[in-house]
């Protein structure tokens, strides 16, 4: 992942007094929130605890492999330490400021930012929530996904020209043909996926303005690409990011098998995103390293038309991204093998989904 944003707040209810902490972190480009840490932290004073908060944000962006971080916070004192601008002269936020200090290290980039409070709402709720905790209070737990996004929604697209994305799905192969889980498996396309492919070449005005093909590694996408790319004379570029999902122990079987062998963990499985097949990967997991993925294309071809070729599971994540979608919208979504869907992205961090699952050339081919 590229660039991330992080929102921190603190407060104590007393100053010192029961207090917490809240972080938000945010996708640099679409504003979709990816992390959130909130924790009630005994009694302490205001400034401790939005140093705490600070540190979590940090942490969380950290975990996420962000290599550039813009925190933006309401506090004064901890941004003009942060950035060297003021000394740390109370031995309470001493050793706190030394560990910001050591994870700020991590990173390629970080920049501080203040901002008023009402800028600051959604770290400011969490840290609240914490102090109610502190306090003793009840409080009512609030999924991020009711978050409204904090990119402001625009009606007319901006003038400059975005960096455009046609997601093609790999053409068939024999798990595709038997309706079983395939993830990192390494099957060629079949005879059915040979001929989808080909009929996808064939939509040359598809990929007339593209300059360049990514592509995941494994192979049946790599079959596809080296199709595309060999129709528009342009080379491969391979992406780790764009794999499939890890099934585990339930690759190449059906989704029937699995439920039936295996019911508890099937059921965890479409309950979660965050709960992952045995020995496999979870939609979570994946979904943060297809953001690192799109994060790398958009950062490389800005402005320009990428063919990115990949799996069910990348794709339906890049669209539940455009969309700022809750997670349990991946179980909502259908694409066919060798189809297209389409997502432009503008230098403001505002998106637009121009195409989803695409399959004309292949009904074409069907009545031919």
């Amino acid at each position: 992942m590229d660039g991330v944003v992080v929102e921190a707040d603190g407060g104590s209810r007393g100053n010192p007094g029961p207090a917490g902490y809240g972080a938000v972190v945010f996708d640099a480009i679409t504003g979709v929130v990816l992390a959130e840490r909130a924790e009630a932290i005994g009694v302490v004073s205001n400034n401790v605890a939005e140093y705490r908060g600070l540190i979590a944000g940090l942490a969380a962006a950290a975990e996420l492999g962000a290599r550039r971080v813009a925190v933006r916070m309401d506090s004064k004192l901890v941004v003009e330490q942060m950035s060297g601008r003021w000394q740390v002269k109370h031995p309470s936020m001493r050793p706190l400021a030394r560990e910001a200090v050591a994870l700020r290290a991590r990173f390629d980039e970080v920049s501080f930012e203040w901002i008023p409070r009402e800028q600051n709402k959604h770290a400011d709720r969490l840290a609240n929530e914490a102090m109610d905790r502190a306090a003793g209070k009840s409080v009512r737990a609030r999924s991020t996904v009711e978050e409204t996004p904090t990119r402001q929604a625009v009606w007319t697209l901006p003038a400059d020209a975005p960096t455009r994305l046609i997601l093609i799905r790999h053409g068939s192969t024999q798990h595709s043909a038997d309706q079983r889980f395939s993830g990192r498996n390494d099957l060629p396309l079949n005879a059915d996926g040979q001929r989808e492919v080909a009929a996808l070449v064939a939509r040359g005005v598809l990929f007339a303005a593209a300059t360049a093909v990514v592509s995941s590694p494994l192979r049946r996408a790599r079959e596809t690409a080296e199709a595309i790319a060999a129709a528009i004379s342009v080379p491969i570029e391979l992406n780790d990011d764009f794999a499939e999902v890890d099934f585990g122990t339930w690759e190449a079987k059906t989704f029937a098998e699995v439920q039936r062998d295996h019911p508890a963990e099937v059921s965890a499985w479409l309950a979660s995103t965050e709960v992952a097949p045995p020995a496999g990967e979870s939609f979570a997991v994946a979904g943060r390293r297809v953001r690192r993925g799109r994060d790398a294309v958009i950062a490389a071809h800005p402005g320009r038309t990428v063919v990115v070729v990949t799996h069910v599971t990348p794709i339906k994540t890049l669209i539940r991204l455009a969309l700022d979608a809750p997670p349990v919208s991946l179980f909502r979504m259908y694409l066919d093998a060798a189809s297209v869907s389409i997502v432009d992205y503008y230098a403001d961090g505002n998106c637009s989904l121009r195409l989803v699952n695409d399959t004309a050339h292949l009904q074409s081919g069907a009545d031919d």
